[in-house]
């Protein structure tokens, strides 16, 4: 049985992993940053129907080397998902740091380990902020970290990535790898942690959101994120490869329109324009911190990597939200 090591097993992407991959019969290490979520990884899967005979999880997190041995020993696979996440616009100490050096150090473990290969969860945010204006990007594309307009995110993302591919340069191509690049993850979770990507919806969902604001996202399903992970673990055409994955983009205005046609009746009746948004971002934090993105359009859609390669066929996003739109009013949150 071949055994994989999935980082920052409770997440909301890595908890999908772990879960597909047990149901396809490998043995999965999974890393947690602390003792106490162990039962909440074991329960979300026990519920979710998946066994977790062969599952093991370890404490271990980004910043020390202190239990990548232990997780890392046997292990024929890494997805690396672990890296820091958070709606606001964090300092950059908060997402930089761990997210390069955690990337050097599974790296660096999955080769004193002999894994055969790596899976690294990057983002579309390390292929937007190049400082170009225009709309179709694809895998070709690097953020510039050195742009003043890109976040500390996407800076984080970039960074990380590119310290990978550096080490696969240096190191002499120890272990065949891949990179999967999502857009906004959205989609039902598997734990009580709703993840903070699907933020976008429940913002929408709630009612906290009163007017559909300019932003334009794309968007795909968490569990297709999950399926190219393991696709592109499987794969050998994948090897030294990166694959934007989006579905479709959206407007928020488009996500207010699926959730009222489906019974969800706090969304926004009424979108803004560009110029509104700006003004009421000066009462609003996060809408302060989204105003570099209003109006803006930037996809990936046209980049089909992933179907050509991996044979990956993402569900509806429409479809998604749907779906996580009905989890968030089954957790009470629509009040």
């Amino acid at each position: 049985m071949e055994k994989v090591l999935v980082t920052g097993a409770t997440g909301y992407i890595a908890l999908h992993c772990v879960q597909q991959l047990l149901d396809q019969g490998y043995a999965v290490n999974g890393s947690i940053r602390s003792p106490e979520r162990k039962n909440e990884v074991i329960e979300a899967l026990k519920n979710s129907g998946t066994s977790t005979e062969n599952l093991n999880l370890y404490v271990f997190d980004l910043t020390n080397d202190e239990g990548w041995d232990d997780g890392m020993e046997g292990c024929d696979y890494l997805l690396h998902v672990a890296s820091p996440l958070a709606l606001e616009n964090h300092t950059e100490d908060y997402f930089v740091k761990p997210a390069v050096a955690g990337a050097k150090r599974a790296l660096k473990f999955a080769k004193k380990h002999g894994v055969k290969k790596v899976v690294l969860t990057s983002s579309v945010a390390a292929i937007f902020e190049t400082g170009e204006e225009k709309v179709f990007y694809d895998e070709s594309d690097w953020s510039d970290p050195d742009n003043p307009n890109i976040s500390n995110y996407a800076k984080s993302k970039t960074l990380a990535e590119k310290a990978a591919w550096e080490f696969l340069k240096e190191e002499g191509n120890p272990f065949d790898f891949a990179v999967i690049n999502p857009a906004l993850v959205i989609g039902p979770s598997l734990s009580g942690d709703l993840g903070v990507s699907n933020s976008a919806i429940e913002m929408v969902v709630t009612g906290k959101m009163p007017l559909a604001i300019p932003i334009q996202f794309g968007f795909v399903d968490v569990r297709d994120v999950a399926t190219a992970h393991i696709l592109a673990m499987q794969t050998d055409a994948s090897n030294g490869e990166r694959f934007a994955l989006a579905e479709r983009d959206l407007w928020y205005k488009d996500i207010a329109k699926i959730l009222k046609d489906n019974g969800f009746d706090k969304a926004p009746k009424i979108a803004v324009p560009v110029w509104v948004a700006k003004i009421l971002g000066n009462f609003n934090k996060q809408l302060k911190v989204a105003s570099p993105f209003l109006g803006r359009v930037r996809s990936v859609v046209k980049a089909t990597k992933a179907k050509d390669i991996l044979g990956w066929k993402p569900r509806s996003s429409e479809e998604s939200i749907i779906e996580i739109a009905n989890q968030i009013k089954e957790m009470g949150l629509i009040k």
